[in-house]
């Protein structure tokens, strides 16, 4: 049966539960008036597929979600806790505490209009609802570049979500491909145990000083003024640089941060640049980022024709050609502080559009 609903939120990761907090401070009833739908076995977004390696301590950052501090859930020894594990725990006792809606694991295959509502179709069902918000992050679409050869490598190719631990390429050459900050942590790890060789597209820019508020506003500025131009968002990290932390310092004492431009093919054992020279190796990682996930909307035609999807409202998180429907977690709202800030301004601007 179909189910009516003011407003259904589509992921339950940072940006999600922000909104869903924010919902019901505006009112929305969670019993009646808005669910959020994830497709995940359990809590935690994206964060509980990330490698074991990844702890508090080496994290880039964990926001507070509003209305409950990260910290009161956190226990002695904190710095050594996988993000995978202490980050899943939070959100799963956040969503406990304010009693949100998450009904999980739901996969939703597609939305398109229906009588003037926005049918959600899924696996649990359609949900008809008058407001969407959409906050189904990157994970599900990592980005891999297409290079001449890539079938025919004899080796392993694997992308960063495929990444568990260093230890699986011992005695193996891995070429590392990537300038964001998982591709340096990932090198780091990786070079304490075996070789390696780094490839990056653009001179990877380091941040020797430290990371401001007004720098992250810089960033995020320039990022929000593409979406509002309806261009696909960039990298912040583009625009941020790379922050030089206790173990990049090391890594760079050991030579590992040597950077190679891009290769213009793969062959059966390895990679060979535009000037004819090789390099042999066991495992390609590509290191090279995500994609916004959001196939599911396609119906709803909201891409332009340039590939983005132009924003508007007060943080850009409405859709201009349709503003039933809100993005989070999208272009400058792609952090743990911006989607919380995103969440809260998408909650507000879209109550205050039904009610109108």
């Amino acid at each position: 049966m179909d189910t009516e609903l003011e407003v259904v939120v589509i992921g339950a990761g940072q940006a999600g539960l922000s909104t869903a907090y924010h919902l019901r401070r505006h009112g929305l009833d969670p019993e009646s008036d808005f669910v959020v739908l994830d497709h995940a076995p359990g809590p935690g977004g994206a964060w509980q597929f990330r490698w074991p390696s990844l702890t508090l301590q080496t994290v880039n950052g964990v926001h507070d979600l509003p209305g409950m501090p990260f910290a009161e859930t956190l226990g002695p020894g904190v710095d050594a806790v996988r993000a995978a594990d202490a980050v899943p725990h939070y959100y799963g006792l956040y969503e406990k505490r304010f009693d949100l809606p998450v009904h999980r694991p739901v996969h939703v295959s597609m939305v398109g209009d229906r009588a003037e509502r926005l049918a959600v179709e899924t696996s649990e069902g359609t949900f008809l609802a008058r407001g969407l918000v959409n906050a189904t992050g990157t994970w599900e679409r990592p980005f891999v570049p297409s290079v001449p050869g890539a079938e025919r490598f004899a080796g392993r190719q694997l992308h960063t979500r495929d990444y568990r631990t260093a230890q699986e390429f011992e005695d193996e050459h891995v070429i590392v491909v990537g300038g964001g900050i998982s591709a340096v942590q990932l090198l780091d790890e990786i070079s304490c145990v075996t070789s390696t060789t780094w490839v990056t597209r653009r001179e990877p820019q380091f941040r020797e000083k430290p990371f401001t508020p007004d720098v992250g506003r810089d960033a995020v500025a320039i990022v929000e003024d593409r979406v509002r131009r309806g261009l696909p968002p960039g990298s912040v990290v583009s625009v941020t640089g790379l922050p030089v932390t206790p173990a990049i310092r090391a890594a760079r004492e050991r030579g590992v941060l040597h950077r190679l431009p891009m290769f213009s093919e793969i062959t059966e054992t390895g990679v060979r640049w535009a000037d004819g020279s090789e390099q042999t190796a066991d495992v390609i990682l590509w290191c090279t980022g995500f994609r916004s996930s959001l196939d599911h909307l396609a119906p709803l035609r909201l891409r332009g024709a340039g590939g983005g999807i132009t924003m508007t409202g007060r943080l850009a998180t409405q859709v201009a050609a349709d503003p039933r429907v809100h993005l989070v977690g999208y272009g400058p709202s792609a952090s743990t502080v911006g989607a919380n800030r995103a969440g809260r301004a998408a909650a507000r601007e879209l109550t205050q559009f039904l009610n109108r």
